[in-house]
């Protein structure tokens, strides 16, 4: 008897974690690679941006630029934003914004941080902020 109530528990255990594995394997379909695309339309608005140190400046423009990510990240209107520096070039950064539309890209640059950011780059940054501004293109399908 107490075997069989051993045996029972065990399966009952068994079961559970199995169960577990599958609502996991469920969620990770759902919000695994690739996922995140769906939120990004076919025309979003896209700015790739470049700066480049002074020489001799690199470790001030990061320390000003590093706080960007989380403060730009918890905008509701920013889709992606990747800030990334080259590794050949120290100081020479590279941004990667998506928002929905120009309305939100432009909302963002007025944000008191940006503006903030923008104001220091004279001192920091070689001939400024270069911008291209682009659209999202996605399969006709999408």
């Amino acid at each position: 008897m107490i075997r069989a109530l051993r045996l029972q528990t065990s399966a009952i255990l068994l079961g559970g974690l199995l169960a577990g594995t599958v609502l996991q394997t469920e969620a990770l379909a759902q919000e695994g690679p690739g996922q995140g695309y769906v939120r990004i339309a076919r025309g979003a608005y896209s700015v790739v941006a470049e700066v480049r140190a002074k020489p001799g400046k690199e470790t001030e423009l990061r320390a000003i630029t590093l706080p960007l990510i989380d403060l730009v990240r918890s905008d509701p209107a920013n889709l992606v934003y990747f800030l990334q520096e080259s590794r050949e070039t120290p100081g020479h950064f590279i941004f990667y914004e998506i928002f929905a539309n120009e309305t939100d890209f432009e909302a963002h640059n007025a944000m008191p941080y940006v503006k903030e950011w923008f104001a220091k780059l004279p001192e920091l940054a070689d001939g400024g902020v270069k911008v291209m501004r682009m659209q999202i293109l996605a399969p006709a399908s999408d």
